[in-house]
């Protein structure tokens, strides 16, 4: 008897247990999702549990507001901007500091680009463009330091409405955004490439 008894207390034990369902407690970034629709911008988090369709919603076609696509330049760069302001810090990606290739790298690891971490590797890649050619998402590349007759510094342009305004990092400022005819980077320039 004692034995049913123990049976019985063990089995209502075990079937009155409730098994709770896992709650995540991740951050919900959003992620830039490019669409080839030109009327749509497609936001995402990362773990694919939220999406979100922004149209235009004035039906009348006087009024009618196009949106213009996003390209992949125009996303990464808005990707960068994000980190204005973080202070310098040697081969740092993250916010808490970074340095001028830590800032390109993870900009364009983040829409699932891999470029080398060192500025002078990065400078071997893509196609060299002209000044005038030059468009935002381009990479510009200087010469900061007289001891080295190699690159050692990358920004990335950001525009070039009146003038080529590039995001870089930099030892004193950490990151900024920078205008390419101010004398030390015009001084300092090398070359711009295309990774796009």
């Amino acid at each position: 008897m004692k034995k049913l008894l123990l049976l019985i207390i063990i089995l209502i034990a075990v079937t009155s247990c409730k098994s709770s369902k896992k709650t995540q407690n991740k951050k919900q970034t959003p992620m830039v999702v490019i669409s080839d629709e030109p009327s749509t911008l497609r936001t995402s988090s990362t773990n694919n549990t939220r999406k979100k369709v922004i149209k235009t919603k004035d039906k009348d076609p006087e009024n009618e507001t196009i949106e213009t696509p996003r390209t992949k330049a125009e996303a990464i760069t808005d990707y960068a901007k994000q980190f204005e302001g973080v202070k310098y810090k040697w081969a740092g990606t993250t916010k808490e500091g970074m340095d001028c290739s830590g800032l390109v790298y993870e900009s364009f690891r983040a829409f699932d680009i891999i470029l080398p971490r060192i500025s002078r590797d990065i400078a071997k890649l893509g196609e060299e463009v002209t000044l005038k050619q030059v468009s935002e998402g381009d990479l510009l590349f200087f010469r900061t330091s007289n001891r080295r007759n190699s690159i050692n510094h990358v920004g990335l342009v950001v525009s070039t409405d009146d003038s080529i305004k590039f995001i870089h990092a930099t030892n004193s400022a950490g990151v900024i955004i920078s205008n390419l005819s101010e004398a030390y980077w015009d001084k300092a320039f090398v070359e711009a490439r295309r990774i796009l």
